[in-house]
């Protein structure tokens, strides 16, 4: 599928929300909205549902609690209430038919919401970072939308990651991110249309699969037709008659077949190839569904102490990244800003990003996929274990893994960090088993990629094992990591945390162990400053300073034999956690080649670090 415009849909401009399901007919409803907040929880009795203003005006999709939404109350308010009245312009503008379905989709609410529209309660969703969609019944020549959000600090069976559960951010928590954080969208699609699609490319087997889920059983003729093309190069078309909701198609894609001509079609950072996908649904008596997508091929794996991307080892040259902003914080402040964001990492001279306790914005995972950067996604945590906690991860782990399956910049999945919200995952059997569930669920959704089930230490069975030591001495650094007999001593038992790094059988000890080792965290230093809270692992009194500390650090990390690679901390300073090669803003501490430099290990030329 082009677009009007004639865009493919591997060379998007970053705007859609969904950038993998692609259709020309959507309008915008981010801006303003009314908005209040329901401290009493008298929203329900008192009929906000329907017809009441409310007091004041946010701009969505930014949360309350930042400066961006108008808002910028950052204390304690655990129901939200937003309020949009969809004009005859809005619907002209997504391109809508009355014999059309009417969709309203929201990409992330945290954490909990119900919405109404005309006073009718359409959809009740929890998961604070996953999209949901509902149908407008009748949509008319217009309609109010009410949403009730609900957040609350206080419960710790969230998945929250590293927003802060006290009133006043602190340490390595951050501001909280509540209520409507991504956008919300109209579509204007026919009455059986795809609502869901992912992509399986098997690269051995020559050929890409896909798996499309349609919104009502299709009536007799319906038909699907898939074309792939790379660029101006047909690659392979399907045509296959639709019997049922769930429907399956298997493309062979002939030029996977010579071996030595492969290379053209794989995708990697340094050739980020993409193959767009033209989909259409063709239903008797409705206008087509057409829609466009895309995706790359590409193998992950393990073996010989190598992460390895399409059969080769690949180093990791990662990089922590928070996706915070002092300004909108989880939500991203525009769809220029996660361009912008990935462009960053990549100039930096990184290969791959960590994306930290958080869920990121699909916009992000089609730069990441375009412009070639491998992605670690990790499940923001609980902070208690409980049935509710694991349930609630277990099933938000489903839909992120559900959603963000066909991106091929996606390498690792992480679904516990740090044994946060399992702390006691090394003794207690319950919790020991939620990891070792969580991991095998995770395989056994996505058999493409690797699985890391407790990022840092207390691992039961992993495809990678990773460590986090914020040793901060470059030379004890290059001691631990430098050999594989060091490496085995110094991660023999405990880790460098202070807590065991292999857990559960020996079965499963023996099999992580002898995976490849990557040290997933390290840095984390800071300039130091007279602001109170400023916090980092290691503190340097100026920018040379911190260049010469942070050479020594990649030095020891580039320089060892043993480790699949690395994950530096971090990106940007984020909130009071001071430790960023960017500040806040994204301005790079030290200037952007000397950077590069040390993170790839050239020679820069050398130019005076500016010391303000």
């Amino acid at each position: 599928m082009r677009s009007e415009s004639g865009v493919a849909p591997s060379e998007q401009d970053g705007s859609y929300p969904r950038p993998q399901l692609v259709r020309a007919r959507w309008a915008d409803l981010t801006g303003s909205w009314e908005f209040d907040f329901d401290d009493s929880d008298e929203g329900l009795r008192a009929g906000w549902t329907g017809g009441r203003t409310l007091g004041r005006t946010i701009t969505v999709p930014f949360p309350p609690e930042s400066p961006a939404s108008g808002i910028g109350d950052t204390r304690y308010h655990r129901v939200l209430w937003y309020r949009r009245r969809v004009t005859a312009d809005d619907l002209r503008n997504a391109g809508h038919a009355v014999e059309d379905t009417l969709l309203l989709h929201f990409g992330a609410v945290d954490y909990r919401a119900d919405v109404w529209v005309n006073g009718a309660h359409l959809i009740r969703h929890e998961g604070g970072h996953t999209p949901f969609s509902v149908s407008v019944p009748e949509p008319g020549d217009g309609f109010e939308i009410v949403v009730r959000a609900e957040d609350d600090p206080h419960d710790l069976g969230q998945p929250r990651g590293k927003q802060d559960w006290a009133e006043q951010r602190h340490v390595v928590w951050y501001d909280r991110t509540s209520g409507i954080w991504q956008p919300v969208w109209l579509e204007s699609v026919p009455r059986v249309h795809v609502v869901h699609l992912t992509w399986h490319p098997d690269v051995a087997r020559g050929q890409a699969e896909v798996s499309i889920v349609l919104s009502a059983p299709p009536v007799p003729g319906t038909r699907l037709s898939i074309a792939l093309r790379c660029g101006d190069r047909p690659l392979a078309e399907q045509s296959v008659a639709v019997a049922t909701p769930q429907v399956r198609a298997v493309l062979a894609v002939d030029a996977l077949r010579n071996g030595q001509a492969l290379e053209d079609l794989l995708w990697s950072p340094e050739r980020p190839t993409l193959v767009d996908a033209t989909i259409d649904l063709e239903v008797p008596g409705q206008r087509a569904d057409e829609l466009g997508s895309y995706l790359g091929f590409r193998q992950v794996g393990e073996g010989g102490g190598r992460f390895l991307l399409n059969e080769h080892p690949y180093e990791i040259r990662g990089v922590l990244s928070q996706g915070y902003w002092p300004e909108s914080h989880l939500a991203a402040p525009s769809g220029d800003a996660l361009r912008a964001e990935v462009e960053l990492i990549r100039e930096l001279g990184f290969t791959t990003v960590r994306v930290h306790q958080k869920i990121e914005d699909p916009r992000f995972l089609y730069w990441t996929d375009r412009l070639g950067v491998l992605v670690w996604e990790e499940m923001p945590s609980t902070y208690e274990f409980s049935t509710a906690a694991s349930a609630r991860l277990i099933a938000e782990w489903m839909d992120v893994i559900r959603r963000d399956a066909s991106h091929p910049s996606v390498a690792v999945w992480v679904p516990f960090n740090e044994s946060w919200g399992v702390q006691h995952v090394a003794t207690e059997p319950a919790q020991q088993a939620l990891v070792r569930a969580v991991y095998h669920l995770t395989k056994s959704l996505d058999g493409s990629r690797l699985v890391v089930s407790n990022d840092g230490w207390e691992h039961t069975r992993s495809d990678l094992l990773t460590v986090h030591d914020y040793e901060n001495d470059a030379a004890k650094l290059s001691a631990s990591y430098g050999t594989a007999d060091a490496v085995s001593g110094h991660l023999e038992g405990i880790a460098p945390s202070g807590r065991r790094l292999l857990i559960g059988t020996a079965d499963e000890a023996t099999a992580t162990a002898g995976r490849p080792v990557v040290l997933s965290e390290f840095g984390g230093v800071t300039i130091e400053q007279s602001a109170d809270g400023v916090w980092g692992y290691r503190m340097v009194e100026s920018r040379e300073q911190l260049e010469q500390h942070l050479t020594g650090l990649f030095a020891a990390a580039r320089g060892t034999e043993s480790l699949a690679g690395w994950c530096f901390t971090q990106l940007t300073d984020t909130a009071q956690e001071a430790n960023g090669l960017t500040d806040e803003h994204r301005v790079p501490k030290l200037p952007v080649d000397r950077i590069r430099a040390m993170v790839r290990g050239d020679s820069p030329a050398r130019v005076p670090v500016d010391q303000g």
